[in-house]
């Protein structure tokens, strides 16, 4: 993996409070839940994030 940075933006209100609810019950740390999610966004989007690189 490579090296962390901050990043912040804003999110809905009720995805900020499951996030947080999520990281309690799993015990994984919210911004390890966000490279996850950011990870499974960017494979969806993969052939689009090809065609721009071009």
């Amino acid at each position: 993996m490579s090296e962390r940075v901050p990043y912040a933006t804003k999110v809905d209100s009720e995805y900020k409070a499951t996030l947080i609810k999520l990281s309690e019950i799993t015990r994984i740390p919210q911004s390890k839940l966000v490279d996850e999610a950011l990870e499974d966004l960017f494979k969806k989007y993969a052939e689009q994030l090809e065609k721009g690189s071009k």
